[in-house]
């Protein structure tokens, strides 16, 4: 499938929409866990079993990224948007067919393993693209791409629930569910792979239009890119960011309600599931609104404010979080805020780092970080507040150590950003010689020593 070449005339600004109706689509990831209740009572599952095709789901993203990106680079992204709406409907339709004959091991496969390829593939598919098209504000356009994908639980959520309390939740209900989610799914991104285009190589090259000139600047390859410091020294940053903000993200709700238990003011479920709710929102916000800000002040200094600021929301929580809940609420906000402007604002990071030339597989390289940190967050909050309830804690005691830790993880981001150079000429791709240049390059060769 070739790449489709944008006409004469073409606006720019029907891309992002393209890219909108696949990221809101996938981003019902962050919605799984309103199926978890019912698959638990309807197949006797447990909690652990019943979040396993959300984490295989975003194993998959990452591993499916990396292992993809060259692909989707060569084959255009109306062939990845293609990919992604077949894998993520796919994995719905196989998940509806798991529920309504019980074998759970359908849903883990359909949702998490076939799905989790959707995810990857469909997360990346506009990401170069979209920089192709808005060279002069690569933040604001990849941010409102990746905003779709913090934003997509937002529908996704009262959708999803609504559905189950029409259908009920028994498994044929669960099933129901799960097949109108395929085939919705499928009608909206195929709006996005009828829409998109990619810029005409001689309108880059010839208009003066800065949003349409040809590519300037360093261009590297996926290959050299992973060569370089700069590279693992983003995914170090990448990985830092996202650990301490779906620390929190993950046990959201337990957490404000154990931070107050002790207090006269407790945390009902109604107010706990309005928090991750405003989570949700601070996630989609930020994704949009901080990196616009780094086209601004530039990537590196954004970061500076994701990882240090960051660290400071973290400690004014571990020392007085438990004082005061609007003091904790607005530091988780700007904590998810941060999570949602990280992934937003990379794609542009690496856009200044290493070009345009194979960005969307770099990026999909830099996302195996993510896959790391879906991993190491949880686990980190959760070993922590089991062991010190075990030993006989309780309240905002249970989460003193794990927030340390954070704290102590956004440092080594803050300087692993530091620590981010301009690439060094070696990894470049050599830039094509004009006719002139091969011309002048014959005629000394003709010429007498």
């Amino acid at each position: 499938m070739k790449p489709p070449v944008a006409p004469t005339g073409w606006s720019r600004w029907l891309v992002p929409p393209a890219a909108l109706s696949v990221h809101l689509s996938i981003g019902q990831a962050y919605a799984w866990s309103v199926f978890k209740p019912p698959l638990e009572s309807a197949l006797d599952l447990s909690g652990t079993q019943s979040a396993l095709p959300f984490q295989l789901g975003i194993v998959m993203l990452g591993l499916s990224a990396a292992f993809g990106g060259t692909l989707v680079e060569r084959n255009g992204p109306r062939w990845a948007m293609t990919v992604a709406l077949v894998c993520f409907s796919s994995g719905f339709l196989l998940s509806a067919l798991g529920a309504a004959t019980e074998q759970y091991w359908l849903i883990v496969l359909g949702y998490g393993f076939v799905g989790g390829i959707g995810l990857g593939i469909g997360y990346i598919s506009p990401v170069s693209t979209l920089i192709k098209w808005f060279p002069d504000r690569p933040g604001m356009a990849t941010g409102i791409a990746i905003m779709g994908f913090g934003g997509g639980a937002l529908i996704a959520s009262p959708w999803s629930a609504q559905m189950l309390d029409s259908f009920g939740t028994d498994s044929d209900g669960i099933a129901l569910a799960f097949l109108v989610h395929g085939l919705t799914y499928a009608v909206f991104m195929t709006l996005g792979v009828l829409l998109v285009r990619v810029p005409r190589q001689e309108v880059r090259a010839q208009s003066p239009d800065p949003a349409r000139a040809a590519p300037a600047g360093p261009q590297v390859s996926a290959k050299q890119a992973i060569r370089t410091p700069q590279f693992w020294c983003l995914w170090v940053v990448l990985c830092m960011n996202v650990t301490a903000g779906i620390g929190i993200l993950e046990k959201a709700a337990p957490m404000i309600t154990d931070f107050f238990a002790d207090t006269s003011t407790p945390v009902s479920v109604s107010a706990a599931a309005g928090f991750v709710a405003l989570l949700s929102a601070a996630n989609m916000a930020g994704r949009i609104g901080w990196s616009s800000t780094s086209d601004l002040i530039g990537r590196k200094n954004v970061y500076r404010l994701y990882l240090g600021v960051g660290a400071l929301m973290y400690l004014l929580i571990a020392l007085y979080g438990d004082a005061s809940k609007p003091l904790f609420v607005v530091c988780a906000l700007v904590i998810l805020s941060f999570y949602g402007g990280g992934f937003a604002t990379v794609p542009a990071y690496l856009k200044d780092l290493f070009g345009t030339y194979q960005v969307g597989a770099i990026h999909g390289r830099l996302l195996t970080a993510w896959s790391t940190a879906g991993v190491l967050g949880p686990l980190i909050v959760n070993r922590v507040a089991d062991s010190q309830e075990e030993a006989g804690k309780h309240g905002s005691s249970l989460y003193g150590l794990s927030f340390t830790i954070m704290i102590g993880l956004l440092v080594v981001g803050f300087v692993a950003n530091e620590l981010v150079r301009p690439v060094h000429a070696r990894h470049h791709v050599p830039a094509p010689r004009e006719p002139a240049d091969d011309a002048a390059h014959a005629r000394d060769r003709q010429q007498p020593a």
